[in-house]
């Protein structure tokens, strides 16, 4: 399970030394746990009969759930960049791209910019869309294929430049 998996890495970096690597993987775990919290409240609250034990074990994230956490923790790390960049901050603006550095490790492989591509025109021709309008379409046709595999931004960039063409 990638949560264990996680939780081993911290135990690795703290028996090395390395701070930036337990911090990053500590919050990580700590974003994890958050969301545990509150699958477990709201199952809580639908079914106020299960004893703490079933509670815990059915609010437990998939590999694929605490995937989407990585990605989210990735996408705050990239929005948070752009800010330093602008507020002339270069040290803090490195400190996060080393964090996504560790996080991206997490993730599965990441599609190359053609192979993304190569989706996308498949999808285009798939839903026949033609507008941007019907762009939806396209990307509810995209979202299971490149979950976890490629950045959301980037793949809407490429469908509206397909598109306009």
């Amino acid at each position: 399970m990638l949560k264990q998996q996680i939780q081993n890495s911290v135990n690795e970096a703290m028996k090395a030394g390395n701070q930036v690597l337990v911090g990053t993987l500590r919050m990580l775990l700590a974003s994890v746990t958050t969301k545990e919290k509150e699958a477990r409240y709201k199952i809580s609250k639908e079914h106020p009969d299960f004893v703490e034990d079933k509670l815990a074990k059915e609010s437990e994230l998939t590999d694929e759930q605490i995937l989407e956490v990585v990605s989210v923790e990735i996408k705050k790390r990239k929005d948070a960049i752009v800010l330093y960049q602008q507020g002339n901050r270069p040290e803090l603006a490195k400190k996060e791209q080393e964090e996504i550095d560790i996080l991206i490790k997490y993730l599965p492989e990441q599609l190359s910019p053609e192979a993304l591509r190569e989706l996308v025109v498949e999808s285009i021709k798939k839903t026949g869309a033609t507008e941007m309008k019907e762009m939806g379409k396209i990307m509810a046709d995209l979202a299971p294929k490149v979950k976890g595999r490629a950045d959301g931004g980037e793949v809407s960039k490429i469908v509206k430049e397909l598109l306009a063409k």
